[in-house]
């Protein structure tokens, strides 16, 4: 079995589990950011969720977000495969879209960073949704967009429709009983 095989196979509950743990915790990093500015009033440049409060360079170097960006497409690409019903994999799909457009506008951030000229003239790198909505409510819209749909697939993955011949995950709830 190659490693996608084990991974959409014997282990993909294990890595559904590793990967949202990943997604929770950047999750507690955007919501902490934005408890920092809307509760606690801190300055926006200020602001930078636990792990850029203590490490202030991978959140002005893009290096974090991108980091993740890259992390979170992989990850959809990765598991997708073990989702083999008509609805769980419909929302991963939907997901894996959501997120690449996701990576897209962090690249354009990142290529911003790294050549040291920001689009559009602004002071700071600039995606292209950033041009009408602020950044931090942005990445908090892009991270619902996309964790809507992850957890519909997974609420199908886990509870799938009773159908004949279809193999259940280990991550199905109810694999192995028979119906009522």
């Amino acid at each position: 079995m190659s490693f996608l095989e084990r991974l959409n196979g014997p282990r993909h509950e294990t890595a559904l589990r590793v990967f949202l743990a990943i997604v929770l915790a950047h999750w507690a990093e955007h919501l902490l950011q934005a408890f920092q500015i809307y509760g606690l009033g801190w300055p926006v440049p200020e602001a930078r969720g636990a792990l850029g409060y203590f490490f202030p360079a991978l959140i002005s170097s893009e290096l974090l977000h991108y980091g993740y960006a890259l992390v979170m497409l992989a990850g959809l690409w990765m598991l997708r495969s073990g989702f083999t019903g008509i609805e769980d994999r419909r929302w991963w799909t939907i997901a894996l879209s959501i997120q690449f457009f996701h990576h897209i506008e962090h690249f354009l951030l990142q290529g911003q960073y790294l050549l040291g000229q920001n689009l559009f003239d602004r002071p700071v790198p600039t995606s292209l949704v950033q041009l009408w909505v602020p950044r931090v409510e942005l990445h908090l819209f892009y991270n619902t967009i996309v964790f809507i749909p992850m957890v519909v697939a997974m609420y199908f993955h886990m509870f799938p429709p009773v159908m004949a011949g279809r193999p259940k995950c280990t991550c199905a709830w109810h694999r192995g009983l028979s119906p009522a």
